[in-house]
C-alpha cells in the first residue's frame, strides 16, 4: 500500500508540474511520470491512447479544414447578427451563443472570437458586461460536453471502447443536463454586482475618459463567401452522420473475422466520418494547401493532442499496475460524489476537461461505476475556470469597463462563482437525466421479455 501511495504521489506531482505549464507542458510532464514509473519503479507501461488521438486528430483535420474555408469566420458572423438584435439580453444570449458555437464546432475557437462582440454589446445597453463575460467562458467550457465531436465526448467514447457507448447516449444526458445547469448559472449572475452606471471603476474611467462607446451600428460585419456556406453544410452534414452511424449500430458494415462476426467500432465510423467530410470540404470549396494547416484551430488542436498523450499514457500505465488493488479496494465503492469531487479538484490542474475525462475515467471504470454515471459525471471534467488562463484573463480585457476582475488574490476572479455554481447544477440535472435514461431503458426491455 505504501508503494501504490508513493507512485500516486509522482503522477499527482508530475499533473501538478505540466498544470504549470499547460498543454504540451502537460504532455511531457506526463512523459516524465511515466519514466519515473517504468524505470523507477518497474511498471509496465500501458499501451499509448492511440484510439483517443486518433479520433481527436481525425476531429481536428476537419475542423481545421472548415476554419480554412471560411466556415468558422461565418459562425462568428451569425453570432454577432444574433446578439445585435436583442443588446438587453446579452446576459442570457452571449452565454447560450457562446455555448451553441462551441457545441456545433466541437472547438472554443469560435467562442474566444465572439467575447469581444459579447463585451461591447453589453457595454452599449449598459448591462454589466461581467454578467455575460463570465457566463460566456463557463457556457463555452461546457459547449464542449455537449459537442459530437469535441475531443471530450471523442474522447469518452474512446475510453469507454467496447462498451457500445455514442455519442448519442453522451449527448441525450449531457446536452439537457448543461443547458439547465447553465441556465442556472445565467440567473445567478443576472442582477450580480453593481449595475454599469453605478459601477465605480466603470465611473472612473468615464471620468478620466478611459472608456468610449463603440456603438454596436459601428461594427462591421465581415463578407461571409458562398465557399464558407457550402463548408459550414458539409460539416454539419457530417456531424449528423456521425451521431446516426454511432446510434444504428445496423448502419455500420460487418465482417467474417476469426472471431466471428465483427462490426465497425463507433471510434473507427467517427474517424472515417470526419476525414471524410474534411476532404469533402477541401475539394469542394478548392482550398489553397497552404492554408489547410495555418490555422489556429489546428495549432491548438496538436496542443491538446500531446497534453493527451503524455498525460492519459501515464495515467493508464498507473492504474493499469494496480488494476487489482482497484478492483479488490475499491470495488464497492460506490460514491460518485467523492469520485466526482476528486476529479473536479485534478481538472482545475490538468487545465482541459478532454485530457482529465480520459486521464481519470478509466479509473473509475475499475471502480465499476456504470457508463451512466461516469457520463452524468463529465461537468465536473470543467474545472478549468478555477485558475484563469488564457479565455479568462482575455475577457478581462475585452471587457473596456473594468467590472470582469481578476481579484489579488488570484482565485477571487469574475468567473469563480458562476463556475462552481454551473457545475453543480450541471452534475445534478445530468444525474437525473441519466436516471430517467436508464429508468426508460429498464420500461423498454421489460416490455419486450413480457410481450
Amino acid at each position: 500500500m505504501m508503494l501504490f501511495v508513493i507512485q500516486f504521489a509522482i503522477v499527482l506531482t508530475c499533473i501538478g508540474i505540466g498544470g504549470r505549464f499547460g498543454g504540451i507542458g502537460l504532455g511531457a510532464a506526463g512523459g516524465l511520470g511515466l519514466a519515473i514509473l517504468t524505470f523507477g519503479f518497474g511498471v509496465p507501461p500501458d499501451s499509448p491512447p492511440i484510439t483517443v488521438i486518433s479520433i481527436i486528430l481525425a476531429v481536428i483535420t476537419c475542423i481545421a479544414i472548415l476554419q480554412a474555408a471560411g466556415g468558422l469566420d461565418l459562425f462568428v458572423t451569425i453570432a454577432e447578427k444574433i446578439l445585435q438584435k436583442r443588446p438587453g439580453a446579452i446576459t442570457f444570449l452571449g452565454p447560450a451563443v457562446a455555448y451553441l458555437f462551441t457545441a456545433i464546432c466541437g472547438t472554443g475557437y469560435v467562442a474566444f472570437s465572439i467575447y469581444p462582440v459579447i463585451a461591447e454589446i453589453a457595454a452599449d445597453a449598459r448591462v454589466r458586461p461581467e454578467r455575460a463575460m463570465s457566463m460566456s467562458v463557463i457556457a463555452a467550457n461546457f459547449g464542449l460536453i455537449a459537442s459530437p465531436v469535441s475531443a471530450v465526448v471523442t474522447g469518452t467514447i474512446a475510453v469507454f471502447s467496447g462498451l457500445h457507448v455514442s455519442a448519442l447516449d453522451i449527448l441525450l444526458i449531457t446536452v439537457p443536463g448543461t443547458i439547465l445547469g447553465c441556465l442556472v448559472g445565467c440567473l445567478f449572475v443576472y442582477k450580480r454586482g453593481h449595475d454599469l452606471e453605478t459601477d465605480p471603476e466603470f465611473q472612473r474611467r468615464v471620468a478620466e475618459g478611459e472608456f468610449e462607446s463603440v456603438k454596436t451600428g459601428e461594427r462591421t460585419i465581415s463578407i461571409i463567401s458562398k465557399t464558407a456556406k457550402k463548408a459550414l453544410m458539409i460539416f454539419i452534414s457530417g456531424i449528423i452522420l456521425v451521431v446516426v452511424l454511432g446510434s444504428v449500430p445496423e448502419l455500420r458494415p460487418v465482417w467474417n473475422t476469426s472471431a466471428g462476426v465483427e462490426r465497425m467500432s463507433i471510434p473507427t465510423a467517427l474517424q472515417i466520418i470526419m476525414l471524410t467530410t474534411a476532404c469533402i470540404i477541401m475539394m469542394v470549396c478548392r482550398i489553397s494547401p497552404s492554408k489547410l494547416d495555418s490555422g489556429s484551430v489546428f495549432k491548438a488542436g496538436l496542443v491538446g493532442v500531446v497534453a493527451i498523450f503524455g498525460l492519459s499514457w501515464m495515467m493508464s500505465s498507473f492504474f493499469e499496475a494496480w488494476q487489482d488493488l482497484f478492483n479488490n479496494t475499491f470495488n464497492d465503492f460506490h460514491n460518485p460524489v467523492i469520485f466526482g469531487v476528486i476529479v473536479f479538484v485534478l481538472s482545475a490542474v490538468i487545465y482541459s476537461p478532454a485530457a482529465t475525462a480520459v486521464a481519470l475515467f478509466p479509473a473509475g471504470v475499475l471502480m465499476g461505476y456504470s457508463t451512466e454515471t461516469l457520463i452524468a459525471l463529465l461537468p465536473v471534467t470543467c474545472g478549468s475556470f478555477i485558475i484563469p488562463g488564457g479565455a479568462q484573463i482575455a475577457c478581462v480585457t475585452f471587457d473596456r469597463t473594468g467590472t470582469t476582475r481578476v481579484g489579488k488574490y488570484v482565485v477571487n476572479h469574475s468567473y469563480m462563482l458562476p463556475g462552481l455554481i454551473t457545475v453543480l447544477a450541471s452534475t445534478i440535472f445530468c444525474f437525473l437525466f441519466s436516471t430517467i435514461l436508464v429508468e426508460s431503458e429498464k420500461y423498454s426491455y421489460s416490455c419486450v421479455i413480457f410481450s
